[in-house]
């Protein structure tokens, strides 16, 4: 297999998706800049914790990489995600209207929902098609524990903005409820945020638990029964727990090493989907290399093992 000879900097996929189908991903903020430190992450702890929005990336440059990838691809989504909290990017709205002027597919962003009352913010996603917010607690002690946000943000003015903002947006609202064992996954807890959800009114309530290795090692699922018992809960249908499987977009890698690191830098892979890309690249033992040299690393959660950058990969090599 070949790819195209450049790395894409801004775009990834199309990836699977359990939500979305074949994702086409656009980051447009820097590695692990976010409102948020939540204690699931699977990109880390947050380096950089900002609550201001801001300009990180050359708009054009993404447009022209998103062009790329829509010549070779047809994605299900182009979805704005990432590296970080992608409503902190001052150029978001732009981007949108310019991918909907340019391309008939559809507009999603997933975020932490931390920026929502802020009238800049929602201008920005006005014409997004799906917002995919997170409402992860009920109350401010478990916003606090679990979603450990900048001190700018209260939780009152979070859950307000999210509100004000579902009643006036016109596209769909799909609201994730990320549990985690023993911050958020009893009945009080739960009741809790199934009092905020329905003020909300989103189309569909999704209700997942961490499956790749989390920020904080001490985060785990809640147990099978706490699981169902929210989704009765929350009236949620979504299976918590359920990989994504599919394959993997490689056309705007040139090697393994550029495909394996930039996928698994912002969208961790098991070390069986790290394998089927050295397979595509018809390198089989590169991942294995890969490993020996440093470049990845090898993380065990929940009795699967994941690979990823390692910390000097991805701070030097970005």
């Amino acid at each position: 297999m070949s790819g195209s000879g450049s790395t894409a900097k801004y775009t990834y996929g199309p990836v699977p998706s359990r939500r979305l189908g074949r994702s086409l991903g656009v980051s447009l903020i820097p590695h692990k800049t976010c409102s948020y430190s939540c204690v699931y992450c699977q990109l880390g702890r947050t380096r950089h914790p900002i609550a201001e929005p801001a300009s990180f990336v050359p708009r054009d440059r993404v447009v022209s990489e998103i062009g790329e990838r829509m010549a070779v691809t047809s994605p299900d989504f182009i979805t704005f995600v990432g590296d970080g909290e992608p409503t902190l990017s001052s150029d978001l709205g732009w981007l949108i209207d310019t991918c909907k002027s340019r391309w008939s597919v559809p507009i999603a962003v997933i975020t932490n929902g931390s920026l929502l009352f802020r009238e800049d913010v929602c201008e920005r996603l006005h014409d997004a098609d799906v917002v995919l917010p997170s409402l992860d607690a009920g109350d401010p002690e478990t916003f606090a524990r679990i979603n450990r946000p900048h001190p700018e943000l209260d939780f009152d003015t979070v859950v307000s903005g999210l509100i004000d903002f579902a009643a006036a947006f016109d596209g769909r609202i799909y609201l994730e409820v990320m549990l985690v064992a023993g911050l958020n996954d009893t009945e009080v807890a739960l009741r809790g945020i199934r009092k905020l959800a329905w003020a909300v009114h989103p189309e569909r309530v999704d209700v997942t638990v961490p499956t790749r290795p989390p920020a904080e090692r001490w985060v785990r699922p809640p147990e099978p029964m706490k699981i169902l018992t929210a989704q009765r809960i929350l009236h949620s249908a979504q299976k918590a727990a359920r990989p994504e499987n599919g394959v993997f977009d490689l056309a705007g890698f040139g090697t393994v090493r550029e495909a394996i690191i930039g996928l698994s830098s912002r969208h961790p892979l098991r070390r069986e989907q790290a394998q089927e890309v050295a397979n595509a690249f018809g390198e089989p033992t590169r991942l294995e290399e890969l490993i020996d040299e440093g470049e990845l690393s090898v993380v065990a959660y929940e009795g699967v093992d994941y690979v990823a950058p390692s910390r000097a990969t991805t701070d030097g090599g970005r």
